[in-house]
């Protein structure tokens, strides 16, 4: 698929992370507009509330955009999402009929802000990347104990909190938390040391569900992706996570971009998993690509600094895919909501300039990673500010999702100190 040509001519460009391939979704606000659901094209957003309220957009016998998020569109289901996207492309595309009062209801995307594009049910992590956990489990148990025995069977994953997931731009502050070090006599409680990123995608469900569903059916209730970092206190986690895995150590924050990118902007770029050393059992195997071929890449910013690219990926390097994961998921009968997230895990390429952690970048903190700056990493920094970026790069055109953000806050005071 080549670009499609939109009226709007800043979505014309090659790099144009919108363009009308793309029309992922998101929610804003002006100075003069409460907020709403919306569309990125070019550099500017279609008001979607507006769009149904003149009858632009007509779809349901309800209304869909007077709410801002888009769960309501999820509901609906693909049906619905399939004609929505039909639509947006008929209204948008180089000489639609319905230009002039389409245009009417454009915002400059620099005029806007950006809040989260939908509420989230439940938050699910998966730890489903090989090269990931290869090189953890590497650092703690040797290469010949590397991944667990169950790891190339199920894609392993633990229950997040959907009320720490926060949208690009959202300050995080450094948590406190036992730490207990390996020639420490006893725990104490002190701020994180060792907070860390993990480069993400985060797959939205869009289809609830009520039993056991195929790979087929998860990937066919996939309503979109985000980029997604999820924040870890390392050594907070060291302590904690036998025998049951993480729990406060991921639960400060996790950072999602702002534009929900939709499966079917997304289907030129669908790839294979890799190979794998065992087959997986009938209900889990792939069933065609489910993995797409994005680039990924994270910048690390000291405060008032210049940026440096600290790691650079792909999607593709996944060893379950999204709708792998989904269908594991429900293998129990757990019911699945519209606006579940399902982080994918961290996502490492083969060769240290592609590891998605500080953890696996500095090796522990024992090959401390040098900044453009001068200055050197092992671990988050005060005053650092981590960005995840995506593209997808087709014939002329750039699939983008919106930076993934956030700046690391001091700790608090002792929040137990009265």
């Amino acid at each position: 698929m080549s670009l499609m040509k939109s009226w709007v001519a800043s979505a014309n460009s090659a790099d144009c992370p919108f363009p009308l391939n793309n029309l992922p979704y998101g929610v804003f606000e002006t100075a003069e507009l409460d907020p709403r659901c919306g569309v990125a094209i070019g550099d500017m957003i279609l008001d979607c509330r507006a769009a149904e309220e003149t009858g632009l957009i007509a779809l349901a016998d309800l209304p869909l955009f007077d709410v801002p998020f888009w769960n309501e569109v999820m509901e609906e289901g693909p049906d619905l999402w399939a004609a929505l996207r039909a639509r947006l492309i008929e209204i948008l595309a180089e000489g639609s009929a319905d230009q002039a009062a389409a245009t009417a209801l454009l915002v400059p995307q620099a005029d806007a802000e950006l809040h989260m594009p939908f509420l989230i049910a439940e938050y699910t992590d998966f730890y489903a990347g090989k090269n990931h956990a290869f090189n953890v489990g590497t650092m703690f148990r040797g290469p010949e104990n590397a991944l667990p025995p169950n790891w190339l069977h199920i894609p392993i994953g633990y229950n997040g909190r959907a009320s720490s997931v926060v949208v690009s731009g959202t300050d995080v502050r450094r948590p406190w938390g036992q730490l207990k070090g390996p020639n420490d006599d006893a725990p104490r409680f002190a701020p994180c040391q060792r907070f860390d990123l993990e480069l993400e995608m985060g797959a939205i469900v869009g289809t609830g569900s009520y039993g056991p569903i195929t790979v087929q059916e998860a990937d066919d209730n996939i309503f979109g992706y985000v980029l997604l970092n999820d924040w870890s206190a390392r050594d907070i986690q060291a302590w904690e996570y036998q025998p049951l895995g993480p729990f406060q150590a991921k639960a400060t924050a996790t950072t999602i971009s702002p534009w929900i990118v939709t499966k079917a902007a997304l289907e030129p770029f669908r790839t294979d998993t890799p190979a794998r050393e065992k087959e997986l059992l009938p209900h889990l195997r792939d069933c065609g690509p489910m993995l797409y071929d994005i680039d990924l890449s994270v910048t690390l910013a000291p405060a008032g600094k210049m940026a440096t690219t600290i790691a650079q990926t792909n999607y593709k390097e996944m060893y379950y895919s999204a709708a792998q994961q989904l269908a594991h998921h429900t293998t129990s009968g757990c019911p699945m909501n519209a606006g579940d997230l399902l982080g994918s895990g961290t996502i490492s390429g083969a060769e240290k300039s592609e590891r998605g952690s500080l953890l696996e970048l500095s090796w522990g903190g024992q090959e401390p990673l040098e900044l453009d700056t001068g200055e050197t990493r092992s671990f988050l920094e005060d005053g650092d500010t981590l960005t995840l970026h995506g593209a997808a790069k087709g014939d002329g055109y750039t699939i983008g999702f919106g930076d993934c953000a956030g700046t690391v806050l001091a700790a608090l005071d002792d929040p137990y100190k009265r």
